[in-house]
């Protein structure tokens, strides 16, 4: 994927979102509903109602990116509504964006010994 680099902050917006929004309304879903500013820099994730349809919406500096994705099969992990909003790293949101479950619990688990 093209788009910013390691280290950037992503925030989800938990539950679901009308993939009809663009630029403007996934903006405005930023500010009001994650509380953050649309042109800081940061990733902003929006995952549709049939779990299949994901837009990330990213200020380069320049402009707005918006990037949109829809998996042929299988569904984009998201934490519930009720959580309000996520923060991921940059290497969750590559997990993310091919469809990997970026909440593994055995993240900090050792790697199992062999013999």
């Amino acid at each position: 994927m093209i788009g910013p680099g390691t280290g950037v902050r992503v925030y989800l917006a938990c539950g679901t979102t009308d993939m009809r929004k663009g630029i403007a309304g996934l903006s405005a879903l930023a500010q009001d509903v994650l509380r953050q500013r649309p042109a800081s820099g940061a990733v902003f994730a929006f995952r549709g109602r049939k779990c299949d349809r994901l837009k990330l919406l990213y200020w380069d500096g320049q402009g707005f990116c918006l990037y949109y994705k829809v998996l042929e099969k299988g569904r984009f992990p998201w934490p519930s509504a009720k959580d309000g909003s996520a923060r991921l790293t940059s290497a969750q949101l590559a997990m993310l964006w091919e469809g990997i479950d970026w909440r593994r619990p055995d993240w900090g688990a050792p790697p199992a010994r062999v013999g």
